[in-house]
């Protein structure tokens, strides 16, 4: 039997958190905070809404004391980040933050396919946000999960195609459902080990012209790139992340790129695909 815990605030409640109704399996209450919530968080009830700002002190004092902590936003300014952390005293709670793959660069390997990266691979200090993830990790024994691109309802990579925001190249992606990212928080607040790190990825990095190939077919693909050369991006490891699932009891949910994109196009969304 799980020992429900008190009390979660999620730091940036937005759309990762819609999908988290779950929480409440593990505590007995669970905040959500924006910087305007009674316009950003009209989907949770009044008495779960709490403004808070990173960068205005004044709202620090909202968050309640031995609360654990889901932060979902940049961690930057590292400056705020630092004053924040010390005044509610984070080393004492537990905490989780939500990074990004991007804190192991661009990706711009000439081989192709690029090799794997893992947990100990490098990552550039030169980004404010990591600054702030390094910080809460080894400082406050935050657990950090590196997450690669989130899709889910509403955010489909076929719009990012159509819509220009993406090119159909041989640049490898890595994505994750935002099911099994929600997943994913809720072990690491469950059982996930204090200053760790855990790449968040379905595991199964594909390019994005064989996404894009159910859209347009072998012949358009061939000419929209005609004569064009890309970087081939990043592969990303996700077995940490696979073990930790285990020790929760779940698993990664949406392995199959391609069906997951499917079931998506199939299903009724709940508010028109606007938000990427």
């Amino acid at each position: 039997m799980i020992n429900r815990r008190d009390i979660v605030v999620i730091l940036g409640s937005g759309y990762v958190a819609r999908f988290m109704l779950s929480l409440t399996d593990f505590y007995l209450n669970v905040l959500h905070t924006s910087r305007q919530p009674d316009n950003h968080l009209t989907w949770v009830p009044q008495e779960q809404r709490i403004r808070f700002d990173l960068t205005h002190p004044d709202t620090w004092s909202t968050i309640p004391p031995d609360a654990d902590l889901l932060w979902c936003f940049p961690a930057a300014p590292l400056v705020s980040v630092q004053q924040f952390a010390s005044c509610i005293k984070a080393r004492s709670r537990r905490l989780v933050v939500l990074g990004s793959t991007s804190a192991y660069g661009a990706g711009n390997a000439s081989e192709n396919p690029p090799p794997w990266i893992d947990e100990t691979s490098p990552i550039d200090l030169g980004i404010p946000r990591v600054q702030g993830e390094e910080f809460l990790r080894n400082e406050c024994g935050a657990v950090v999960l590196r997450v690669a691109g989130i899709y889910g309802p509403r955010r489909h990579p076929y719009d990012w195609i159509m819509t220009g925001r993406v090119g159909l190249s041989d640049k490898y992606v890595n994505l994750i459902h935002v099911e099994d990212l929600a997943a994913s928080c809720q072990a690491a607040l469950q059982c996930g080990v204090s200053g760790a790190v855990y790449n968040v990825s379905d595991g199964v990095p594909m390019t994005w012209k064989e996404i894009g190939r159910k859209l347009y077919g072998d012949q358009l693909i061939r000419q929209s790139e005609a004569g064009q050369t890309h970087p081939s991006g990043k592969r990303i490891n996700n077995m940490k992340l696979r073990l930790l699932l285990e020790e929760a009891g779940t698993s990664i949910r949406h392995s199959d790129l391609l069906s997951a994109l499917e079931r998506l196009e199939q299903a009724p969304a709940p508010m028109e695909r606007t938000d990427h």
